[in-house]
């Protein structure tokens, strides 16, 4: 159980470490509810969960061997961010994007929010797909983990709104760390694709 908490922690810390500056840009908005960002927030990564999770199920009813193949999928990731951050001019980082226009009522102000949030989040279904391929059965476990990084991902952009010195720190040592956190779990789910070049023997 221990390991499963751990491995739920990581899985939601290094795919949503970007997130986290979305999220400041969310609560620095003074037109959007605050509510309506939690909301909105938990709405987000429940879709993305949910989505995750149907394609894990799908993909149960392939041989392992060929579900590890699904391992590509954060080691490009990984090598893409790795790419981009190269090419990128110094002092040069990305700006969030598509923040949702705040006018309207909590529920809208909240499905923009989410909206946005699982747009955002869209290349998580490429690590997480294959992790609870692996992992069906503690699931359950990582949902809940899942809620309680989302509630502390609320609090910290809340937080890191007025503090911009730790929030550039921050950003920084993400852009540079996320890159390589993808390609080694994108190697460690490749690991249990050897079968298809290497016969495991009885």
């Amino acid at each position: 159980m221990l390991e499963t908490i751990v491995v739920g922690i990581m899985l939601f810390a290094s795919t949503n470490i970007d997130d986290i500056f979305l999220t400041m840009a969310f609560f620095a908005d003074s037109r959007l509810d605050r509510r309506a960002v939690v909301a909105g927030k938990f709405l987000g990564i429940s879709l993305i969960v949910t989505v995750s999770i149907a394609a894990a199920a799908c993909a149960m009813a392939v041989p392992p061997e060929w579900v590890a193949l699904l391992g590509f999928a954060p080691l490009g990731l990984g090598l893409h961010r790795l790419w981009s951050a190269w090419r990128a001019p110094p002092g040069v980082t990305a700006d969030e994007e598509g923040i949702p226009a705040a006018a309207g009522s909590l529920v809208a102000q909240a499905c923009s929010v989410a909206g946005v949030t699982a747009a955002n989040g869209g290349d998580n279904l490429g690590v997480y797909v294959p992790v609870f391929s692996e992992r069906f059965q503690v699931i359950p476990v990582f949902a809940v983990i899942f809620a309680v990084m989302t509630g502390l991902w609320c609090i910290g952009g809340n937080l890191l709104v007025n503090h911009r010195l730790v929030a550039a720190t921050m950003r920084r040592l993400a852009g540079r760390l996320l890159p390589w956190v993808l390609i080694v779990l994108g190697l460690c789910i490749l690991a249990g694709a050897r079968g298809l070049v290497m016969p495991v023997r009885p």
